[in-house]
């Protein structure tokens, strides 16, 4: 079984099986290191060792294929306990932990070991790694007054141009400080099998979410940031968002879980934002909001930095119970590019793979050149969805933007261009297999499907595939496109469906073997 090296640190390292199966193996393996048996009945493609030595070498093994490596050089090896952190859950480690950080040498470690650490926001620093244990805990404090209010912008008084601090939904606007947060920093590791619980179940951050004039608190923020690497950990329970990536490169999150109760609003799994390059590779999600969300600001933010988000891969990864499986936007007004999304499962999200835009979020709204593959859903409303008329939000001039009618292309018009949908099958769909809804104005660019099999669970739910003014209900549809310039339907399978195959209105090219 052939297996690859895909991170190391000083006391830990991430691998991940070279086959075509969607995140499980197919058949469990056992892990040997130096000849020992580690791991044992593996059955995901992704597997990670912790607890090893720093600047020491390993052999690891599976089946006949192994692979050696050696753990990374470490200056120092720091205990919270040693600064006064108790662990107990009751007392606040908060000042422990930070001093911890704070005094940590580069390339030092800052160990949580096993126990309940109970905090309020708490911010890392380049050069360091933070090791959580198994068995260790870092616990939100419930108190909302204890998470500082940060500006969304401050005056730099040398430029007179704007410094961005907080974000929330792609607009910089006061935002209370994250649980764990990190800002301008380099080279950081975040790893071990410890849990980050933003204890947001136990408080009231999930309440009057649409009233609130200050943003909430994300469980990670990673700001202006690079080559950072979360590595493990589960993440769980976060005020908001869990992870969020903003202006930030060389970013990956490696074989862990984030988790939030179905029904807690705005948590949604990571939302990568304006970022270059950002790896998620062995992660399970199962959130209340989307799962991945990529984006690259409101319009405001778009057509200042002109940031997309670009160099993305996702691969790997198991979704379940999100409202999407992997989201473009709807912030997306600086553009996204260079997306992969491969071997990935999705079960039982209301949508699988889906992008969100609409009008005036921008001329650098642009959205190209996007491949998905190889991907498996079980049990997923409407696996394919692209939508140009997204009305989630409070916006003005509703009538302008949800109007069917054609409008004038302008600098505020986003552009959504080719999409490539392969080697998938998506079974116990509800809504519909696909749908698409392109501006009169400004048409999806190309669609193409191949090599997908889509089946209807027998009683299947009726809903609305795309939220939008006037949405249509649809229950066990097929394909379904509105205003696409052009559609290459090549070995699709369906079986099912209520009506046609293909529904189409607006489609000036199509194609169908």
């Amino acid at each position: 079984m052939k297996f690859k090296v895909l991170f190391i640190s000083s006391v830990s390292a991430c691998f991940e099986m070279d086959n075509l199966s969607p995140y499980y193996a197919g058949e469990s393996y056992d892990v040997y290191v130096n000849e020992e048996k580690t791991l044992e009945n593996i059955t995901t493609n992704v597997f990670s060792l912790y607890d090893l030595k720093p600047d020491t070498g390993y052999t690891v093994r599976v089946g006949e294929d192994s692979v050696s490596f050696t753990t990374n050089k470490e200056s120092a090896c720091i205990d919270v306990k040693d600064f006064g952190a108790k662990g107990d859950g009751i007392n606040d480690d908060t000042e422990a932990i930070q001093q911890a950080i704070n005094v940590c040498p580069k390339d030092g470690r800052v160990v949580i070991n096993e126990g309940t650490y109970l905090i309020r926001p708490v911010q890392l620093k380049s050069r360091m790694t933070l090791d959580l244990k198994e068995g260790a805990v870092l616990l939100g404090d419930t108190k909302e007054e204890d998470y500082p209010v940060l500006p969304g912008e401050i005056d730099d008084p040398n430029t007179n141009e704007k410094v961005q601090i907080s974000s929330f939904e792609g607009t910089p606007m006061p935002c209370h400080k994250s649980l764990i947060s990190a800002y301008y920093v380099r080279d950081l590791i975040i790893t071990g099998k410890g849990i980050i619980n933003g204890n947001a179940d136990k408080s009231t951050w999930w309440e009057n979410v649409k009233t609130r004039k200050i943003g909430r608190p994300r469980l990670m923020f990673l700001s202006n940031c690079k080559k950072v690497t979360v590595h493990g950990i589960t993440g769980m329970n976060s005020a908001s968002w869990n992870f969020h990536p903003f202006f930030s490169k060389d970013i990956s999150f490696l074989d862990m879980q984030v988790k939030a109760p179905s029904n807690s609003p705005n948590t949604d799994g990571t939302d990568p934002e304006s970022c270059d390059g950002v790896n998620y590779i062995g992660v399970r999600f199962s959130v209340g909001d989307d799962a991945i969300a990529i984006k690259s600001g409101k319009m405001y933010m778009g057509m200042k930095y002109k940031t997309p988000a670009k160099n993305h891969l996702i691969r790997n990864c198991l979704m379940e119970y999100a409202h999407g499986a992997v989201v473009l936007g709807s912030e997306m007004s600086g553009g996204i590019k260079d997306l992969t999304v491969s071997q990935c499962l999705f079960v039982h999200t209301d949508r699988g793979l889906r992008i969100k835009t609409r009008r005036n979020r921008g001329k650098y709204a642009v959205v190209d050149g996007v491949e998905f593959s190889n991907i498996r859903m079980e049990n997923v409303k409407a696996p394919l969805v692209i939508n140009m008329f997204y009305n989630c939000d409070a916006f003005e001039n509703r009538e302008y933007l949800q109007s069917r009618e054609p409008q004038k292309v302008d600098d505020t018009t986003p552009y959504l261009g080719k999409f490539t949908f392969k080697d998938m099958v998506c079974e116990d769909c509800e809504w519909a297999a696909g749908y698409f809804y392109g501006l009169p104005e400004q048409p999806i660019g190309e669609v193409k499907i191949e090599n997908i099999e889509f089946s209807f669970k027998e009683d299947a739910l009726e809903g609305k595939p795309a939220m939008m003014d006037d949405a249509e209900v649809l229950r066990k549809a097929g394909l379904v496109f509105h205003n696409v310039k052009k559609v290459e339907l090549k070995n699709v399978k369906m079986t099912g469906q209520n009506g046609e195959e293909v529904v189409k209105e607006g489609v000036l090219d199509y194609e169908s073997d």
